[in-house]
């Protein structure tokens, strides 16, 4: 689960698919600068199919109500279709139903369970204090960055990060000297944002489990691209968009194991969570929904068990193989490019469908908007992993990123729109 092993057998998704894909999706169908779009940003965010449209619209029209509290009957399917996103969510990742805690997205969640953790009484076994250590990496996203730096800054914990080398892997030669008997947890990106590798979870989970130390995977880039199983990948907390897997915006996911999420005290209080309330005190529900204050996005939800239904009826070890491929094909096509770097492109870690790469002498921005005014959608800046990209010797670069939409054309054309952006900004350079 850690590479592409369980893709190595399943048939790849034929050009005739994608094409019946692409018509489930209105957005692919427009024209941009009077070109087809070509979209090449779905590690930021995914285009949404019909289906998932439809499922959320149907409940607002039909179902919508607030769940959990009423006695009436459009309650009572809101909260069944609610509570059943909930095990549709679970049964994808390989976990119980109440191990799976809503939030507005991935950010939300890793910080939920930095405050938590933060928040515990001292003397707590699941307490940071001074002394402890919390480990992450150096090619994190900031998301997976920062709630653990505040969380050190807190608690008088030490943050200390494993380092990647020239080519973006993380050099793991030095793992036993940085993740000790002071590590509490380690929180790392399960695909990196930046390079599109897969990180090699297993080895850090095992030397986690050696020294005791909680592992917290982000799976924002990996949820909507390879099979997904928290629990053969033994880690205790794992987190992801739903907007980046065909999704609305709004609705994230946290995973945490059981007894964690048990032992653990609320982040944001108020209604919805509690037992008992006082004017002098208050008793919260147990995990999910002690994490869960106020009004939840219930149609968000919906709209994520509709869309893990559909990545479900194709087979997510059959997109991981598009994406493996068309992967492969952006770093070849692009590095053999003149002026051409792909960040990572050297590693000899298993990908996704995505890579990251600069124009000698262009800055990001200015090649974002020339594949712009020819329909090509790609992402631009340091994309929240700015330490990556000061370690890699830049400030900047463009993103493109595909996902079980998009075709072999798509990244011709945008092979062809670089050479022409190389040519044109080294004649008026």
């Amino acid at each position: 689960m850690g590479g592409m092993s369980t893709v190595a057998t399943v048939q790849p998704l034929t050009d005739d698919e994608v094409a019946a894909f692409r018509r489930d999706f209105p957005a692919l169908a427009q024209s941009v600068n009077g070109h087809p779009l070509a979209y090449l940003d779905s590690a930021a965010t995914s285009e949404k199919p019909v289906q998932v449209l439809d499922a959320e619209r149907t409940y607002l029209e039909h179902q919508n109500a607030a769940v959990h509290r009423g006695a009436h009957t459009l309650a009572a399917e809101a909260t069944e279709l609610f509570e059943h996103a909930r095990s549709r969510v679970a049964r994808f990742i390989g976990a119980l139903d109440d191990e799976v805690v809503w939030t507005s997205n991935a950010t939300a969640a890793a910080n939920l369970v930095a405050y938590s953790l933060g928040n515990l009484p001292a003397g707590s076994p699941l307490a940071f204090g001074s002394g402890d250590e919390i480990v992450v990496t150096e090619l994190e996203h900031h998301a997976n960055l920062i709630p653990w730096q505040q969380l050190a800054a807190r608690t008088g914990a030490t943050l200390r990060y494993i380092p990647i080398d020239d080519q973006g892997e993380l050099r793991l030669d030095d793992l036993d000297s940085i993740v000790t008997e002071r590590t509490r947890l380690i929180a790392v990106a399960h695909v990196s944002n930046v390079l599109g590798a897969v990180t090699p979870i297993a080895e850090l989970v095992r030397r986690g489990r050696q020294v005791g130390a909680l592992v917290a995977l982000d799976a924002c880039q990996s949820a909507p691209h390879l099979p997904l199983d928290v629990k053969a990948l033994d880690v205790d907390f794992a987190f992801f968009s739903g907007h980046k897997m065909l999704a609305p915006t709004g609705i994230g996911v946290l995973y945490g194991r059981r007894a964690l999420l048990d032992a653990m005290p609320p982040f944001l209080t108020g209604g919805s969570m509690i037992t008992t309330v006082t004017m002098e005190s208050a008793e919260f529900l147990p995990a999910p929904q002690r994490f869960e204050a106020g009004t939840q996005p219930v149609s968000q939800a919906i709209a994520l068990a509709a869309a893990i239904d559909y990545l479900d009826a194709i087979g997510m070890p059959r997109i991981a193989l598009h994406e493996a491929e068309l992967g492969a094909a952006l770093v070849a096509g692009l590095g053999a490019i003149p002026g051409i770097r792909v960040l990572g492109a050297d590693s000899s870690a298993p990908r996704v469908g995505l890579a990251a790469f600069t124009l000698d002498g262009v800055h990001a921005h200015d090649l974002g908007q020339f594949l712009d005014d020819r329909g090509i959608a790609v992402r631009v800046g340091h994309h929240c992993a700015q330490p990556l990209h000061r370690r890699l010797g830049t400030t900047a670069s463009t993103r493109a990123s595909t996902y079980l939409y998009t075709t072999r054309d798509e990244i011709d054309r945008l092979f062809e729109a670089v050479e022409g952006a190389a040519a044109f900004f080294g004649a008026h350079t």
